[in-house]
């Protein structure tokens, strides 16, 4: 029982250290395999299939072009592993809009995500979203993204998924040093630039909020 429990002692416990290493391993660009999944709760450890949906749909929201996509630096691991410990609120309790939604809820009012994400695109792929032809699966997350970011009022599990693939790949060195440009020390400031076709936004000004 909860109540019976002792309170537990401020600050950093060790399952906490371990939690946000791995937060920080990837972030950093560490391969995803390198990062121990299995420190999760079992019922937040992913499946073998829902590691490889959340490649597919990093991957999908950047894909790769003349840098890698956030599927191919981890971004999808990096999420699952994030949602589990609550980034992004997402472990906040959770109202679903559809009555069906209730069974991926925790005893905690919270939402598995995860589950969550694999079962609604599965439904709207009409069986297997991962054997859908790329521009198919496209079509059907274009979609989802589209009705979660309807209104600021919307609610949807999607997003802290999508806000958490964009936080891991631009914290990682292909998102960050690449995909951006990186000055460690910045220059004189100049309050009126040219916009070319080639500019990148500065990694340092990158927040991970504001993604449209």
């Amino acid at each position: 029982m909860q109540g019976d429990r002792k309170a537990e002692p401020r600050g950093w416990q060790r399952r906490d250290f371990l939690g946000a290493a791995a937060l920080v391993a990837l972030a950093l660009g560490v391969p995803a395999a390198a990062v121990s999944l299995t420190r999760l709760d079992p019922a937040d450890a992913p499946t073998d299939r829902q590691r490889a949906l959340l490649r597919e749909v990093a991957q999908l929201v950047i894909p790769r072009t003349a840098t890698p996509g956030a599927g191919d630096v981890g971004a999808g691991d990096f999420a699952i592993v994030a949602l589990a410990h609550g980034l992004e609120g997402a472990r906040r309790p959770f109202t679903p809009s559809d009555p069906a939604d209730a069974r991926f809820l925790r005893n905690d009012g919270s939402i598995r995500h995860v589950a969550w994400l694999e079962k609604t695109l599965d439904t709207a792929a009409g069986g297997d979203f991962l054997a859908r032809p790329v521009a198919e699966r496209h079509a059907l997350l274009s979609a989802l993204d589209a009705a979660a970011f309807a209104s600021r009022a919307a609610q949807s599990p999607w997003r802290p998924v999508k806000a958490l693939i964009l936080a891991g790949y631009y914290t990682s060195e292909p998102g960050g040093a690449q995909e951006l440009r990186y000055e460690p020390v910045p220059g004189r400031f100049d309050p009126d630039l040219p916009l070319t076709p080639d500019f990148r936004a500065i990694s340092n000004d990158w927040t991970a909020v504001d993604f449209g």
